[in-house]
């Protein structure tokens, strides 16, 4: 518990408690006084003061709360009208508990044995320590190590380390520098991909292809918006497209009214901070189709480097860097294909403007004020954000929808190697369907069979008898079966594997398949059909290239099965 600045005042007939909680929730905190004892709790601060006098509760008392400076004003009636209370400037005296009441037994035994006997009737000491409120000197603050709205605040997570924990990565931003703060989240990032979970969202994606069907409530305006510009109405009449509920409008009545002073470098970080925000909400909205859950607030500050990490920024493809490596690297659903959503979908967003994107805001607020102690970024970033965007000018949000047009993400930007990553995988499924088509022979095939479908790929040769039923031979052995594993994904993928080498492009078009592992395996089935005296033998030539594969193997298979002379 944080124990908060505090002043006393009085009056003839009231004390007067000024507390100052910049960070604590309003609506929920705790008052409690009698006699001496005064008592108040609005987390994460606890304060317990021993007065100097007695009040007194008779329904004179009174509260009251300023919202922009963050400050409790509680004035209690005293016990007795007109008594002047001595030393409530001495902070210390008021904040120590007060002395137990004891006294020595009036009967002692003589003689007794030196026993220490432990009291368990004696009362233990509940309460807590408290010090009081320091401010922290400007000097021991590195001005590099900011953060908030617009890098305007600073010293604040060091007294509240302890509560904000569990809310965000970076451990003691008041005195890590930004360059810092990105080394240890690409450390942090790294340590955290789980290729497996990749490959199986992957591979497994009928989840991921339900999320991407959903239609969040933006879209319908979008669509309007779209409509509007066709028939060329005019832009100002976009507003109207998005409307605010009586709850939205009443979180917006709660918004204290403030100016922001911003240099051109804070402006930027400010917009540049509003697209990372906006990426992580489009991503949770899609995730829980709309349906807010507990993880909801863990999902918005996790894939968002600004309130996780206090990040900085200098251009538009660092933010969508940063976006998809958290969504692979953290939540439940990890494709690619959720990144290019999300992305569009903030394009959406800012291009319908300013209400569109305070409706975010909001969402965004009340999740995290529903969260404890997550709520203590509305203080740093969030409710700035709602009252700052509603005086943002709408050629400014335009402005950002052209510089995410303008941005293009591909997997290998990311840096977890992704590419290997699915290239290796596709080639461990292709061997499996190898190895599954050897196992198991065509019901067509005969004992007696001819050479024409043991040809792979009878079209390099001229020397067979029907080049053509060779190769429907082998498009129904092999390549049919390799094709339907390897999904419509995979056949989009095609050029994720290498050149050459391990993986080769089939002549009949059907996909990857692998020469140097797959023709073996696809070859023993129809050797065995030879009999034990062909076995023997065998003679297989080594593969060259995927250029001379066909016709090398063609000969082989023709002084194989025809006797020479």
């Amino acid at each position: 518990m944080l124990t908060p600045a505090f002043e006393l005042s009085q009056d003839p007939d009231f004390l007067t408690v000024a507390i100052r909680v910049p960070y604590a929730r309003a609506s929920e905190f705790d008052v409690y006084f009698e006699g001496a004892d005064f008592k108040f709790y609005a987390k994460p601060y606890f304060l317990r003061l021993t007065l100097p006098g007695r009040v007194v509760e008779n329904g004179s008392e009174q509260g009251s709360y300023d919202a922009e400076k963050g400050i409790f004003t509680i004035r209690l009636p005293k016990e007795t009208p007109g008594q002047y209370f001595e030393g409530l400037t001495m902070l210390t005296a008021l904040l120590a508990p007060r002395k137990p009441r004891t006294a020595k037994p009036l009967v002692e035994e003589i003689g007794a044995l030196a026993e220490v006997v432990e009291d368990d009737d004696g009362e233990f000491d509940w309460e807590i320590e408290q010090t009081p409120y320091e401010e922290v000197p400007e000097g021991t603050l590195n001005p590099q190590c900011c953060y908030g709205f617009g890098n305007s605040r600073a010293g604040v997570v060091l007294r509240l380390q302890d509560e904000l924990s569990d809310v965000i990565d970076i451990k003691d931003p008041d005195f890590t520098p930004a360059a810092e703060r990105r080394q240890k989240r690409l450390a942090a990032e790294l340590a955290k991909f789980d290729p497996d979970h990749y490959l199986a969202d992957l591979f497994e994606d009928e989840a991921v292809k339900q999320i991407l069907k959903y239609n969040p409530w933006w879209n319908d305006p979008y669509s309007e918006m779209m409509t509007c510009l066709g028939k060329s109405q005019e832009p100002e009449s976009h507003g109207a497209l998005v409307s605010f509920s009586e709850e939205e409008k009443y979180q917006l009545r709660k918004f204290v009214n403030k100016s922001f002073l911003l240099d051109k470098r804070a402006r930027r970080q400010v917009c540049y901070g509003l697209i990372d925000i906006l990426l992580a909400y489009c991503y949770e909205t899609r995730v829980t189709e709309g349906e807010k859950n507990v993880e909801s607030s863990w999902n918005i500050r996790k894939l968002s480097a600004t309130l996780c990490w206090f990040e900085t920024w200098n251009d538009v493809r660092e933010i969508l860097v940063s976006f998809g490596r958290r969504v692979l690297c953290y939540p439940l659903y990890r494709h690619f294909k959720l990144v290019t959503k999300a992305y569009r979908d903030v394009i959406k967003i800012l291009q319908l403007g300013k209400s569109a994107v305070l409706k975010c805001l909001l969402d965004i607020h009340k999740i995290l004020q529903e969260n404890d102690p997550a709520y203590i970024l509305n203080d740093l970033y969030i409710s700035d954000y709602c009252v700052w965007i509603q005086k943002a000018k709408s050629k400014k949000l335009t402005a950002l929808a052209e510089a995410l047009k303008e941005v293009s993400l591909t997997k290998a930007q990311l840096g977890l190697e992704l590419e290997e990553l699915e290239a290796a995988a596709l080639l461990v499924q292709e061997e499996e369907a190898a190895r599954n088509a050897a196992s198991s022979p065509s019901p067509q095939q005969t004992p007696c069979c001819s050479p024409e479908p043991r040809d792979p790929e009878g079209s390099g040769s001229s020397d067979t008898e029907d080049p053509a039923s060779e190769q429907e031979g082998l498009a129904e052995r092999q390549a049919v079966p390799g094709a339907s594993l390897r999904g419509p994904f995979l056949a989009e993928n095609d050029a994720l594997l290498p050149d050459g080498g391990v993986g080769q492009k089939s002549a009949m078009g059907q996909g990857v398949l692998l020469a140097s592992s797959q023709e073996p395996a696809g070859r023993r089935p129809l050797i065995e059909e030879l009999g034990d005296h062909l076995r023997t033998a065998l003679q297989i030539s080594p593969l060259e290239g995927a250029a001379g594969q066909s016709h090398g193997e063609t000969q082989d298979r023709e002084e194989q099965a025809v006797p020479r002379d």
